[in-house]
């Protein structure tokens, strides 16, 4: 017993570095995909979260539901239709969009938090306070023609200000990828959660930016989880892009990390969410568990 005790007080010590070094700043934490489905995944990740805060972070959460909106919409007897990997949204898919990320999940994400011992507020037009903008995003055609998604959109303004004072208040902020339009309508847009997280760490120059997906980290073979890479400069990310080592939905998340570091956030992390507590082995070990994008 007193060798556990003394194991754990090790592990405290082998933290209080990254404490430290993290206390005050911010981190913007990317949930999505099927991930949100795991009960227990989620319930590790939240719990993170939570620490996080209590130790002096400053976590925010950006999320999705692209599973749970495809339930609904089939539930409701739309068929789901992607053009080029984007989901196309109707007005009557849109309502499902909002009602499921805006509300359903930003609530329960809430729920769950302050079940856990922590505070958080959602940040969605359904909860009375929207602080992301956006204007419709428009494909490029092989015809040269633009394609017209319907109510997708791209974000453009992050109301930095909101999220600023719930994170100094001790409060966890939940935003769902769900925006207005910057023009004053009060349309919404359906956004894509990865573009949604990066713009939120770009305007708010968090300290990180964290991708919690289901692989463990960038592969340099998709299907070999051994071939993870621990750490990438973003000009190695780049080599890697130009040669066709990285491939599938990877792609566009490394590009947006690029993007990302480009405008100040100083590192960004991608991580298996399934993997017990990864948040915090991520960020407060010596080793972490996932892939770390730095500048340099």
């Amino acid at each position: 017993m007193m060798e556990k005790a003394i194991e754990k007080a090790n592990t405290l010590i082998e933290a209080m570095k990254w404490i430290r070094e993290h206390r005050g700043k911010i981190t913007v934490i990317k949930l999505g995909g099927s991930l949100m489905e795991d009960q227990t995944a989620m319930m590790h990740l939240l719990l993170d979260a939570v620490f996080m805060e209590t130790v002096g972070m400053k976590p925010v959460i950006v999320h999705g539901g692209g599973n749970a909106i495809s339930q609904a919409m089939n539930a409701a007897g739309i068929q789901p239709k992607f053009v080029q990997g984007r989901r196309y949204t109707d007005l009557k898919s849109l309502m499902i969009v909002r009602e499921v990320l805006a509300h359903q999940i930003s609530q329960k994400l809430v729920d769950q938090i302050n079940e856990y011992g922590g505070q958080a507020k959602a940040l969605s037009v359904c909860m009375g306070t929207n602080v992301l903008f956006g204007k419709k995003l428009f494909l490029p055609g092989e015809d040269g023609k633009n394609i017209d998604l319907g109510f997708v959109g791209t974000v453009t303004k992050v109301d930095t200000k909101t999220i600023f004072e719930l994170c100094n208040q001790g409060i966890i902020p939940i935003i769902p990828s769900y925006t207005l339009f910057d023009d004053g309508n009060d349309q919404g847009l359906n956004v894509n959660a990865d573009t949604a997280a990066t713009e939120v760490a770009k305007e708010l120059k968090a300290d990180k930016l964290v991708f919690v997906s289901e692989v463990n980290g960038v592969r340099m073979d998709p299907n070999d989880p051994t071939s993870m890479i621990d750490s990438l400069t973003a000009q190695k990310a780049k080599e890697l892009l130009a040669s066709g080592a990285i491939v599938g939905g990877m792609i566009p998340k490394l590009q947006a990390c690029l993007e990302t570091i480009e405008h100040g956030v100083e590192k960004i992390h991608i991580i298996n969410g399934r993997l017990r507590h990864s948040l915090l082995l991520e960020i407060f070990t010596s080793q972490g568990v996932g892939t770390e994008i730095i500048e340099k």
